[in-house]
């Protein structure tokens, strides 16, 4: 049985870098996507803080969080998961690359705010940290029909998901593919990680997918 999704949230950048008229700044976060298959949900970037995630899902799918049985982060940014405290009963997946990198930064981080004293950071710190451990390193599939699709660039792990159906190829792109006007135009992000590495999985995503769910738009057909 093939697997089925759903937009749950349209995401947005705080500012568009390919719009003519700005107005004033924007609250950031991710497209959400929930993806069924056989008994699990998957919740793809629960960027939306808990009430209006769960306003979000019972509109668009009649039921809410509690039955989310898996989360999945195409990157550890910060407006990709506002919504995981409402979350906890879930696991929570993210690709074995962005969870080393995380590790790895929170670890300086960490290491500079004991330097210099300074408490405030160490928390903001420690709580990131919590959030990073609670996190699985992602199987290749997580569910039948949902697999990996490693687009790094954007963020130094960022993953996709494929969900191959009978006559089409649906990919969770998360940032790697931003907006509609970036696919247009080609574009990535201007704020990558790597920026060689990003156009390459930009390319990818166009040659590989039928469909492509961006991070900060609506469903686009190639």
């Amino acid at each position: 049985m093939p697997t089925e999704h759903r937009i749950i949230s349209i995401g947005t950048l705080a500012h568009h870098p390919l719009w003519e008229s700005q107005g004033d700044p924007r609250t950031p976060h991710a497209t959400t996507t929930l993806v069924t298959s056989g008994d699990q949900c998957v919740l793809v970037n629960p960027a939306l803080p808990p009430p209006l995630l769960e306003a979000r899902m019972q509109e668009r799918v009649g039921h809410g969080l509690a039955e989310v049985t898996d989360v999945f982060l195409t990157s550890f940014y910060p407006d990709h998961r506002r919504g995981l405290t409402a979350l906890a009963h879930a696991t929570w997946h993210l690709a074995e690359a962005e969870h080393e990198a995380m590790c790895s930064f929170l670890e300086t981080e960490q290491a500079e705010a004991h330097q210099h004293g300074d408490t405030e950071r160490l928390t903001l710190v420690d709580d990131e940290h919590r959030l990073l451990e609670r996190c699985v390193v992602a199987a290749d599939s997580i569910a039948p029909g949902v697999d990996l699709f490693p687009l790094p660039g954007v963020s130094p792990g960022c993953c996709g998901l494929l969900l191959p159906q009978p006559r089409q190829t649906i990919l969770i792109c998360g940032d790697a593919m931003a907006t509609v006007e970036h696919h247009e135009r080609a574009m990535v992000l201007p704020e990558c990680w790597n920026r060689e590495q990003a156009i390459e999985s930009f390319k990818e995503a166009v040659e590989i997918a039928d469909v492509l769910i961006p991070g900060r738009d609506n469903v686009i057909f190639c």
